[in-house]
Parts: C-alpha cells; sequence; structure tokens
C-alpha cells in the first residue's frame, strides 16, 4: 500500500514503538486505535515512519496512523500523512493519554495547549498549531513522590485492567461520534458524562 490512501479522516494514535512499550499507561492512544480497527484489520508500515490501517469508520473512510518515531517525535509524521492525504485541521483526530484525567475518564478538546504532552507537543510544533481535535484518555497521576516520566512508562495493574478496558471501549466510541455526529455534538456527550461521574462521586 502506497501513501495515496483515500480517506477523508487522518485518526492518529500516540504511543512509543516496539514490544517494551506496548502496555504501558503512554500508549492508550495506540491501544484506542487497536480497538477501532478490531481484530481483522492489520497495521502495516506504509511510510513516514508509521503503521497505518484503513477502514470505514461510521461508513466514513479512515486512516488510523501509528506513528513509529518516538513519542516526543510523533510531530513529523503527523504532518507528513496529513499532507500525503490533503486533508484540513479540522479532519485530524489524535487520541492520547493524559496525567490531569483519572483512569476511567476521558475528555474531547477542540484546541487546548499540550499540557505537558510531548508527543501533543511534538505535533503542535509541527504543525504550528494546537487547532485540531483531541481525545485524552485519561491515566492518572503518579504517586505522591513518584516521577512522571516512570508513571506514563509503567504497566497498568491488574486492578486496573477492566476499567482500562471500558476507557478503551467508550474513546473508541467517541471517536466513532465525533466522525459520524461532528466536534461539538462529541464535546457535547462525552464531556458532560465525565463532568457528571466528577459530581456523583463527589456526593456524601
Amino acid at each position: 500500500m502506497g501513501t495515496t490512501l483515500e480517506a477523508v479522516w487522518l485518526v492518529v494514535g500516540l504511543g512509543n514503538p516496539g514490544s517494551g512499550y506496548a502496555a504501558t499507561r503512554h500508549n492508550v492512544g495506540f491501544m484506542v486505535l487497536d480497538r477501532l480497527a478490531g481484530p481483522r484489520q492489520a497495521f502495516r508500515p506504509v511510510g513516514h515512519e508509521s503503521e497505518v490501517a484503513r477502514l470505514h469508520l461510521a461508513g466514513v473512510p479512515v486512516a488510523l496512523v501509528k506513528p513509529q518515531a518516538f513519542m516526543n517525535l510523533s510531530g513529523a509524521p503527523v504532518a507528513a500523512w496529513l499532507a500525503a492525504l490533503g486533508l484540513a485541521l479540522d479532519r485530524l483526530l489524535v487520541v492520547h493519554d493524559d496525567l490531569d484525567l483519572p483512569l476511567g475518564r476521558l475528555r474531547i478538546s477542540a484546541r487546548a495547549g499540550a499540557g505537558g504532552h510531548r508527543g501533543v507537543a511534538s505535533i503542535q510544533e509541527a504543525l504550528g498549531t494546537t487547532d485540531f481535535p483531541r481525545v485524552r484518555v485519561g491515566i492518572g497521576r503518579p504517586a505522591e513522590g513518584a516521577e512522571a516520566v516512570e508513571h506514563v512508562l509503567e504497566l497498568f495493574g491488574a486492578e486496573e485492567l477492566p476499567t482500562l478496558a471500558r476507557v478503551l471501549d467508550e474513546a473508541a466510541d467517541a471517536v466513532r461520534v465525533l466522525i459520524r455526529q461532528g466536534l461539538a455534538p462529541a464535546m457535547n456527550r462525552y464531556n458532560r458524562r465525565g463532568d457528571e461521574e466528577g459530581a456523583s462521586s463527589a456526593q456524601p
């Protein structure tokens, strides 16, 4: 397969390449793309330091891209694919982990700073803008005294796996809703859900 994918959306999941990183917190972007692709759709290296799967989501042709440069170098592959597909920024969707959200929560952003996420920062620098949507999947903050760098490269604990499975499915659904219905409906649906859950959990 060449770089001329007939896609009208570019969905990028962020992570680090290699089996040693596959199950770590920093790789939830890759995990969400695996959910979207399903077991029958393989990711293949097709250029621009990326693995790509081509499929239809909600009837829309989509390229799912996993950059294979390390996390803080994600920008160049994403910019290259955006140019190769001839897509506008509003047809780019980036899925990534977020330390500021607890595990089990997700949030959709229309435009926002990188918040310390080096993969997002690399993409924003390469594109010269923050103006593209993102699905942020919570992985929680490290324990007091622990380093964030160590935390994002940790495996999920056995007790976290059911919550992880649920939020990966929810994030995949959020991608489908955003593509099918648009950014505002997706934000209203998924961001409000997270706010309501947080408010409910705060009740005595």
